[in-house]
This record gives structure tokens, C-alpha cells and sequence, in this order.
């Protein structure tokens, strides 16, 4: 991570635990938001109007906050408006890094070899962990927003007459709704997987353990007698939000983070979902499996070998090849 604007250490995927050795995640420190006419938004300052061209995007196909965005940025027509950057799956000792392998691009907007120079080039003196996604302002050089839900929320609404406007992920009429599932889902399932996996204790995996499987039942139920969507036949960001943790499910996080009671796969309505999530036109071009399973497996403290699984097949994404060598 970064001291005052220094390389302090190897990367590891955990920064604190609390007093019974749970995983404590990292609070995010640039809450500034792109608006249509550059006003302040719910955080953060002004000064950061929408504008064709003048945004970036550095996210990672293995990180689900970062697909959050990407997801958002596919629905609402705004792939020519914000360029992306897509650093490689696998982490190294210096965090993220931009590079060739298949899917990854070279940081064509600040020249950075390193996810953490991006952090310092706004700061200099910044102290955390060098995290994706990242929306950064090329006119000002600075990063604007480094928060999943704020970014996926002002894609929805903050780049105005640039984005689509047939297309709304947070209808007023639905916001109630939509924060409630939010406020439900992110720490059973969403954070309660990275709970599991980076549990210190046996005590803090068991309990991570027990949040994760009673949400996917919640949810088994709650789809089961609706859907396809949470909200019925409305799309929302919600979806987007539980979408992008599914889909990383069996291929790592029953796995790896040892939420192995049932997978995704055992569940009808949650397979179901998934697959009315990866029939969402454009959704599934911002899925790489690949990237997804070697990045999670390259993390050292979780699988020393470096290991890449195979398996799964998963329904909706290309099927694995298990002909012999």
C-alpha cells in the first residue's frame, strides 16, 4: 500500500481485520461526482462537468466493483464518451499493473505502469491501498471518484444528454426499493464472501459463512416468486450490484474463499437470474472468466501454488476446453 505518496510494502489483499479477526475493508477517499452541469454532487466538490472525451475509466476484469462500472458504462451508451484502461489479472507485489496480457491495456491516458502512480499523479502524498475501479479527469489530472456505487450511480445520471435516456438504473419511483436491497445484499454477499476468504479466525469466517448463504436463500425466494429481476421486469442497479458477485461465485468464491455449502449452479431462480442478466445486451462482453480465475488464484496468501482451476462450466460464457493435451 501507499504512505505519504511512498510504496510502503507488498501487496496483500487484506489491510485490517477487527478485534475477532474479521476483514475490514478500506474506506474510499475520492468522492467527487461528474454532474451534467459540473454543480457538486451528494459528495465531494465541484468542478467536474460532463463532458465527451474528458473522463477515464481504470478497472480490472476480476474486480466486481470495477464491473459494476463497466456494466453501467455499457448500458447507458457511454463507451465513447469515458475511455478505459484494464490492468492485469493477476496482482503483484506492487498491486495492479498495466501490461499486455490478453484483455489488459497499457495505461494509454498517464503512461502509469503501476494502479498505485495513478493515486499518487492526484495526490502525492496519499496514504491506502491503490484500488479499481477509478474514474479520473484528464483535463484536470486528478482522480474524480474512486467509489463503485457512486461511480455506477453517476453513470446513470451524471454525464445528462451524453448517456442513453431510455435506460435508468435508479428510477425515482424505485429508490426506496433499490437502497433497501443494496443495504441488504453488500455486507452478506457482496462483502460477505471477501468476509469468508480473508477471515483471520474461525469464528469470522463462520459468521461471514452463515450472512453468505442466508442472503442466496433470501434471495433463492425472493426471485423464485418474481423476477427475472429483483424489482420484477425493471433492470436496475441493483441487478447490477448482486450480477456481478454470481457471476464470480463458483468460479472462485466457492472455492477459494471456502463459500462452499451450494454453489450458484444449485440454485433455479439465482441460475435463472444470471442467465437473464448475461442475456442483457452487452453485459456479458464485460465478463472475462479468464481474468476473473487468475486473478483471484493468484493471490499468494489464499493459494501459495498459483493454481488455476479449469472448471467451472458455466452456462452463458464460453464453455471450458478439457480435451487432452
Amino acid at each position: 500500500m501507499l504512505v505519504d505518496g511512498k510504496w510502503s510494502a507488498d501487496w496483500h489483499p487484506v489491510q485490517a481485520t477487527d478485534g475477532k479477526g474479521g476483514f475490514v475493508r478500506q474506506t474510499s477517499s475520492f468522492r467527487n461526482w461528474v454532474t451534467p452541469d459540473g454543480s457538486a454532487g451528494p459528495t465531494g466538490a465541484a468542478g467536474f462537468k460532463a463532458e465527451a472525451g474528458r473522463y477515464h475509466l481504470y478497472v480490472a476484469l476480476i474486480c466486481p466493483w470495477a464491473s459494476r462500472t463497466l456494466i453501467g458504462r455499457k448500458l447507458k451508451g457511454l463507451e465513447e464518451v469515458i475511455s478505459v484502461s484494464v490492468v492485469e489479472p493477476t496482482t503483484t507485489d506492487q498491486g495492479w499493473r498495466f501490461g499486455t496480457y490478453p484483455g489488459a491495456t497499457p495505461d494509454a491516458v498517464n503512461g502509469a505502469t503501476y494502479m498505485h502512480e495513478i493515486y499518487t499523479r492526484a495526490d502525492p502524498r496519499h496514504t491506502g491501498r491503490a484500488t479499481v475501479p477509478v474514474l479520473w479527469d484528464k483535463q484536470r489530472g486528478t482522480i474524480v471518484n474512486n467509489e463503485s456505487a457512486d461511480i455506477l450511480r453517476m453513470l446513470n445520471d451524471g454525464f445528462g444528454a451524453l448517456a442513453r435516456g431510455d435506460i435508468d438504473l435508479y428510477p425515482r419511483e424505485l429508490r426506496l426499493e433499490i437502497d433497501a436491497l443494496n443495504e441488504a445484499i453488500y455486507p452478506s454477499l457482496n462483502n460477505g464472501v471477501y468476509r469468508a476468504g480473508f477471515a483471520t479466525t474461525q469464528q469470522a469466517y463462520e459468521a461471514a459463512f452463515r450472512d453468505v448463504f442466508a442472503m442466496l436463500e433470501r434471495l433463492e425466494q425472493h426471485l423464485g416468486a418474481g423476477g427475472p429481476f429483483l424489482l420484477g421486469a425493471r433492470l436496475t442497479e441493483a441487478d447490477i450490484r448482486l450480477f456481478v458477485t454470481l457471476v464470480r461465485f463458483d468460479a472462485a468464491y466457492h472455492g477459494l474463499f471456502k463459500c462452499n455449502l451450494r454453489r450458484i449452479a444449485d440454485y433455479p431462480a439465482l441460475s435463472a437470474f444470471l442467465a437473464a442478466m448475461l442475456a442483457v445486451p452487452g453485459v456479458v462482453e464485460t465478463v472475462s472468466i479468464d481474468h476473473i480465475k487468475r486473478g483471484y488464484y493468484s493471490i499468494k496468501a489464499l493459494n501459495p501454488s498459483g493454481i488455476v482451476p479449469l472448471g467451472p462450466d458455466l452456462p452463458g460464457l464460453a464453455p471450458v476446453e478439457v480435451a487432452a493435451a
